[in-house]
């Protein structure tokens, strides 16, 4: 019935419509999309969209960043607001802008702040003022570099994980790293300790990517032997060394791609992404290193999809005040740049 309806309304708007789904969507969004992709490939076509409405099935801060980079005569809708980012909220923007501020002033250092794409519109901004940018884990290796050429040291946020892997990746000595004690409103934070340090790292993680062991991988390779183990680089830094491979959904949906068939891979990621890449390869093993859905990539569905669609025209669509979008673009602008 809900399909009926969106494929209707997709027959109805045509090219004045875009349906753009997150690789961790369910198959049941999934089918419905003009695109999908990880966060940096969305970001990347926005603007040259044909369409004016432009609906994002993801979290809230995807919609928003795509309400960003959007032209002039775009709209972009979400269906369900509510469809936030536990790691997203680790980091609200007046307290990153408190802390970045205070460490900036009592070390005299310049301090460039380098936001993972998972954050709100207004950490966007607080970034795009102070010189600095965002990046996905798609590039984070690149926009990291490109931070340390602009100032003194780089203040990473909020994934902890994927940061340490990233420094890991560019050889930062761990004695060069620190974790912020950002509690009691970052009073607590040692400024004669980050004297001394390149990365300043917020100390945010992704509930999904988070629930994964070590343990696991252990088992799937006593069970499997040569196998092959994929992780996010949002997970723990420990997984990511044991792993064969990390990098992006786009990095491991290659990775699983160009395998042999016959291979067993294991992934570590979002389950939704993990089932589609059984049913994409049945010639190879494809298995999920441990479930693990995201509630909130869930709360897009069909039915609010839908209802959305057969209401384009009237509903409430995605949008940053000029004080926010300007500075944010700025920050958003300055990965596309590095990354063309």
């Amino acid at each position: 019935m809900y399909s009926d309806i969106i494929a209707e309304q997709k027959k109805k708007y045509g090219k004045r419509l875009a349906i753009l789904g997150h690789h961790y969507q369910s198959d049941e969004i999934i089918k419905h999309t003009d695109l999908k992709g990880d966060s940096l490939e969305l970001a990347r076509q926005i603007e040259k969209l044909e369409a004016e409405y432009i609906v994002f099935c993801g979290v809230h801060f995807m919609a928003e960043s795509a309400a960003i980079v959007r032209r002039e005569d775009q709209k972009v809708y979400i269906s369900d607001p509510n469809a936030g980012c536990v790691m997203a909220n680790m980091a609200p923007a007046w307290l990153v802008d408190k802390v970045l501020t205070r460490l900036i002033k009592e070390t005299g250092k310049k301090i460039i702040p380098l936001a993972y794409v998972n954050t709100p519109a207004a950490v966007k901004t607080v970034c795009g003022k102070h010189g600095g940018t965002v990046c996905t884990s798609a590039n984070a290796d690149k926009m990291l570099r490109w931070a340390q050429g602009q100032g003194d040291a780089v203040l990473f946020l909020p994934d902890r994980n994927l940061a340490m892997n990233t420094a890991d990746n560019l050889s930062i000595a761990p004695g060069k790293r620190m974790i912020l004690n950002i509690r009691s409103e970052g009073t607590q934070i040692d400024v004669d300790e980050v004297m001394d340090k390149e990365l300043l790292i917020w100390p945010g993680l992704c509930a999904i990517h988070q629930r994964f062991k070590m343990t696991q991988i252990e088992d799937f390779r006593a069970k499997h032997p040569g196998c092959k183990v994929v992780v996010h680089p949002e997970c723990p830094p420990e997984l990511v060394q044991a792993s064969d491979g990390s990098g992006s959904t786009s990095y491991l949906i290659q990775y699983v791609s160009e395998a042999p068939e016959g291979a067993t891979i294991i992934v570590g990621t979002e389950t939704n992404l993990v089932n589609r890449l059984k049913d994409m390869f049945p010639n190879k093993t494809i298995l999920p290193l441990g479930i693990s859905f995201c509630s909130n990539m869930a709360k897009i569905t069909e039915e609010n999809l839908a209802g959305l669609l057969q209401n384009l025209e009237t509903a409430a669509y995605e949008d940053v005040s000029d004080e926010i979008r300007e500075p944010a673009r700025l920050a958003l602008e300055r990965m596309l740049d590095v990354c063309k």
